[in-house]
């Protein structure tokens, strides 16, 4: 079963007891928090090592993640790169795994396990 994580939970979780699943807005951020060209290449290799499955943004993601900034941005601080994350795992009707509980916590469809790292 492909599980949605969002990048605060891959990043400090080796040992997954799924195989993880990412969407491409994920490997965006993680890439944008390598300091240099070497980490970048061992995030890439890494991705690949662990069969983590990049999921694209779909037309119906981008639609639910537009529904789910109306509702969150406000009143839980949902921000661009969480609402695809979101999306994803309501599209997916998956469990996302995420230590941004607040963010996601009143998302209509979104079934959210609590990442304690």
């Amino acid at each position: 079963m492909t599980v949605p994580i969002d990048s605060d939970a891959l990043v400090w979780s080796r040992c997954m007891r799924c195989r993880p699943g990412v969407s491409a807005v994920t490997c965006i951020e993680l890439a944008q928090g390598c300091r240099d060209k070497t980490e970048l290449a061992r995030l890439k290799k890494g991705l690949a090592a662990s069969s983590t499955v990049i999921v694209q943004i779909t037309p119906a993601t981008s639609q639910q993640a537009a529904e789910l900034i109306d509702i969150l941005a406000l009143s839980h601080g949902m921000r661009l790169a969480d609402a695809p994350i979101g999306a994803m795992a309501i599209e997916l009707q998956a469990t996302l795994i995420t230590a941004n509980v607040k963010h996601f916590s009143a998302g209509q469809g979104l079934t959210i396990e609590a990442f304690l790292p």
